[in-house]
């Protein structure tokens, strides 16, 4: 596993260590645990501006329309043949 090496404001470090002590968990373990849900976050809203984007795109909406109409006439198909 690589090593990271970083400083902190003060008051970040002290409240890290607060917690650190009060949850019984080492400062490392905070750190991973904080940058992942970051990270998490950052994907996530990276998704919803994404999906922001093509539902202003007609062109996008237009194909999946159509692909959703391609899927119903399967279904109903498949239903006719039963």
């Amino acid at each position: 596993m690589p090593t990271f090496t970083s400083t902190l404001p003060e008051l970040l470090w002290e409240e890290l260590n607060q917690k650190s002590t009060e949850l019984g968990v080492p400062k490392n373990k905070l750190l991973e645990k904080a940058i992942r849900l970051y990270l998490d976050h950052l994907k996530k809203a990276a998704y919803l501006r994404s999906y922001k984007k093509m539902a202003s795109d007609t062109d996008l909406l237009s194909l999946a329309e159509e692909g959703m109409e391609d899927y119903l006439n399967q279904l109903r198909a498949e239903d006719e043949a039963r």
